[in-house]
């Protein structure tokens, strides 16, 4: 059984470079979990739990169904309540975190999913889960090395392009984890930046 792989398929969008581009990026449906409080919390670790539970159950659905896939690298949308505030607390930060689908996959898997998740793991946040569509479309997209907490100035570079681009940045604060941060040291993690963006 041959294995869908989302990264290979949108390759332009899962790859990128230390210098800013521009890209499309086509809507898609999405595994998604809301929460609010700094990353590396209680309450994100049983969240981020949670939505890789969905995302392998299911996989193992698809695959059983006759369509295998690899899971998709982790996402996340970040905000603040004050979208102009610039020194928030970590303890306020919100976030949803996101895992690609396959077209294939079915509200009724990721129904089932959940219910299973949550029996077996005894984990409530398994129905917090939602299986929804995200467009982002036209953005702009850097690749920042090291650690999460060192982004600063890599993601000024990435808003000084936008503005020379004759654009401007609109929606939310877009991450795309390539890197296992279980498996690699901080100053080797690679993430991609990524900001919708709309013509000035």
């Amino acid at each position: 059984m041959a294995k869908l792989d989302l990264i290979k398929v949108h390759k332009a969008i899962y790859t990128s470079s230390t210098e800013p581009n521009i890209v499309e990026v086509p809507a898609g449906d999405f595994l998604t979990i809301v929460g609010r409080g700094a990353p590396g919390s209680d309450v994100f670790q049983r969240k981020l739990e949670a939505l890789y539970g969905v995302a392998y159950r299911v996989k193992f659905k698809a695959k059983a169904a006759g369509s295998d896939f690899v899971v998709c690298k982790q996402e996340a949308l970040w905000w603040f309540d004050d979208p102009t505030a610039t020194d928030v607390p970590r303890e306020e930060w919100n976030w949803k975190l996101m895992i690609r689908q396959p077209e294939f996959v079915t509200e009724d898997m990721v129904h089932e999913a959940r219910l299973e998740v949550q029996a077996k793991k005894k984990l409530d946040e398994a129905l917090e889960v939602a299986f929804e569509t995200y467009d982002e479309g036209l953005a702009a997209q850097i690749v920042h090395i090291g650690p999460y907490g060192d982004e600063g100035p890599t993601i000024a570079r990435l808003h000084e392009f936008i503005q020379a681009s004759g654009h401007k940045p609109h929606g939310l604060h877009h991450e795309i984890y390539l890197s296992d941060p279980r498996k690699v040291s901080p100053e080797k993690l690679r993430t991609i930046i990524r900001h919708a963006i709309r013509q000035e």
